[in-house]
């Protein structure tokens, strides 16, 4: 199986407590980095379906888009401000 780490979506930009720190997201490889390295509780029901969507995507189970809004309801959930950007 060969997955596709590529795709793209329009970003989202998080914001964390430091407001020096931000992360923009706009492939699956950036959200699994987000969610796993700058997300600043890892157990939440938000959280955990982004994860899962993250990988279907990478799979071709998923859409982009999908992934995008799951990043905004896991830093919703997080309390992480979630600034969506379209192009």
């Amino acid at each position: 199986m060969e997955w596709d780490t590529s795709i793209e979506f329009d970003p989202v930009i998080l914001l964390f407590e430091d407001p020096d720190r931000f992360f923009s997201v706009r492939t699956a490889v950036g959200a699994a980095n987000a969610l796993m390295n700058e997300f600043p509780c890892d157990d939440g029901k938000e959280f955990l379906a982004a994860i899962e969507i993250c990988l279907d995507v990478v799979k071709g189970n998923a859409k982009p888009e999908q992934l995008r809004a799951a990043i905004i309801r896991a830093a919703d959930e997080a309390g992480v401000t979630a600034i969506a950007v379209l192009h």
